[in-house]
């Protein structure tokens, strides 16, 4: 007989190594253990999902004739690792071949093909672009820019394309379509909820006895942990959420948590929904004219373009890429950003939410938290290990890049093609946290003055002889010299004193 392993991100009954075995002689393994639930403290609700969907996903399968050997945390002769449980029951079952599908962290699979065991790997066929096919679109190319890689995906995919092969709406890409302030007065959706049953109150249950000293919150855990969860609240994305995605995804608002996005991130990279239905999905309600175009190519550019995208970009770099640190940062992560406790409301409202719900959209992520990591100059492993800790759809393979890439530009422009860092007057623009914030945004220098304005320019000057090359940043740079002299000194000086209470522990 022949075991198969299926971990916690792979919860897909159409995964590739399930495929090569056979249900009427062969076996499935899955394990939860302490070394994946603690390598970095990773929020409580994280941690439910991943172990509630497993259970289910166990349920599901022995409903269809496989027979699973299932460890549960705590279990007697549980081993902590995946290697060691592989080891363990290979060796207990006598199994020729162990079949596994590729991982999603560089980390785990060389334990895994380290190990010793009969391993056979099979690609991960969930995601449309293989390994071996970006490292053959990466090849002789300078710049591995997305929007190129995102058009040929287009194409490949024959999603949103005229009867000729060209773009629908002719252009491949309405981002300037999408950065609307949310209007005055406009909500998004009521969210959809999902009762926890006997399963997950078990986990939860679990979870508060053994991982009480990781941050983050465990009340109110409400994903789908199941497909048909998954599904449902994909199909609520779909009535409620998508038509206005477009205009406001880059909007933040008080208390709206999620507005009009999906919060689907987490089932999809879990494996209980499948990105080429999602795909098909959206472009059916454009094809319809229920969503607007602009709502229908941002989203799907999210999924086939930049998801897609960074996983090539992981797989093709590492381990080297995870030691990138071009701007040189050596500053430790501030301690608010575990307890949110911060007179900046922008950053108290994206670090209270993500520690309550594990979830925080793309903007908060980019232009809140790793805007200020970035203009801080924390060390990339410091940021890094936050954002995989504390996001419930957070593993390695899409966090990586996102964080040290495009957040902290630690990789000097290999993924985007400059920083972005960004003054508080972006944040006042996209959200209404100003407003209710003791920092003035409109001032740069003084006690009161937001934070983020002296640091923006304190980070274009300390990083000048790195940055003023780049074309992208060269009216920004024109801005600073054509800056008085006395005021380009009061902001230098605003932020060595903000910098200088970050290491002294201080809250700003």
């Amino acid at each position: 007989m022949r075991l198969g392993l299926v971990l916690g991100d792979q919860l897909s009954f159409d995964l590739a190594s399930l495929a090569a075995l056979d249900p009427a002689r062969d076996a499935i393994l899955m394990a939860e253990v302490e070394g994946e639930a603690r390598y970095v403290p990773h929020h409580p609700q994280k941690i439910v999902l991943v172990f509630s969907a497993m259970r289910h996903f166990a349920q599901a399968l022995r409903a269809r004739g496989w027979q699973v050997h299932y460890v549960e945390l705590g279990a007697d002769g549980n081993s902590a690792s995946i290697a060691g449980e592989l080891r363990r029951w290979q060796q207990a079952l006598g199994a020729s071949e162990v079949h596994l599908t590729e991982c999603g962290e560089w980390r785990l699979e060389q334990t895994l093909r380290e190990a010793g065991l009969p391993l056979v790997w099979h690609r991960d066929t969930r995601f449309l672009c293989s390994r071996e096919a970006f490292a053959r679109w990466a090849q002789d190319r300078t710049q591995l820019r997305m929007e190129h890689f995102y058009r040929g995906m287009r194409k490949r995919c024959g999603l949103l394309l005229e009867p000729d092969g060209s773009p629908a709406g002719g252009a491949w890409n309405f981002d300037n379509d999408n950065r609307k302030p949310l209007a005055r007065g406009l909500r998004g959706p009521f969210p959809a909820h999902f009762a926890q049953d006997d399963i997950t109150r078990g986990v939860v249950a679990l979870v508060r006895l053994r991982f009480s000293d990781h941050y983050g919150e465990l009340d109110g855990f409400d994903y789908p942990v199941t497909h048909t969860e998954a599904q449902q609240l994909w199909q609520h994305f779909l009535d409620f959420g998508l038509a206005a995605f477009g205009d406001y995804q880059d909007a933040m608002a008080e208390g709206e948590p999620y507005l009009f996005h999906a919060r689907i991130s987490a089932a999809l990279n879990i494996g209980l929904l499948d990105v080429r239905c999602l795909c098909e999905d959206v472009e059916s309600a454009w094809r319809q004219g229920r969503v607007p175009l602009n709502a229908a190519e941002g989203f799907i550019r999210q999924l086939i373009g930049w998801r897609e995208y960074v996983r090539g970009i992981y797989w093709l770099r590492m381990p080297e890429y995870a030691r990138l640190n071009h701007l040189g940062n050596t500053r430790g992560l501030p301690g608010f950003y575990w307890s949110g406790q911060t007179r900046m409301r922008c950053m108290a409202q994206a670090i209270g939410q993500t520690l309550r719900l594990g979830y925080a959209h793309h903007i908060q992520r980019l232009m809140v938290t790793g805007n200020f990591a970035l203009l801080a100059g924390i060390a990339p492993p410091a940021i890094c290990q936050w954002y995989l800790a504390v996001y419930i759809d957070a593993f390695d393979w899409v966090e990586l890049p996102n964080t040290l890439g495009m957040v902290m530009h630690a990789d000097g422009g290999y993924l985007g093609s400059k920083p972005y860092c960004a003054s508080g007057r972006y944040i006042q623009r996209m959200s209404d946290h100003c407003k209710a914030c003791s920092f003035k945004v409109d001032q740069a220098v003084g006690e009161d003055a937001c934070p983020f304005n002296a640091l923006y320019w304190h980070f274009l000057i300390r990083h000048r002889a790195q940055l003023s090359g780049n074309p992208r940043l060269a009216l920004v740079y024109r801005s600073l010299d054509g800056m008085a002299p006395a005021r380009r000194e009061g902001v230098w000086q605003r932020g060595e004193t903000l910098l200088a209470r970050l290491d002294a522990g201080q809250d700003l």
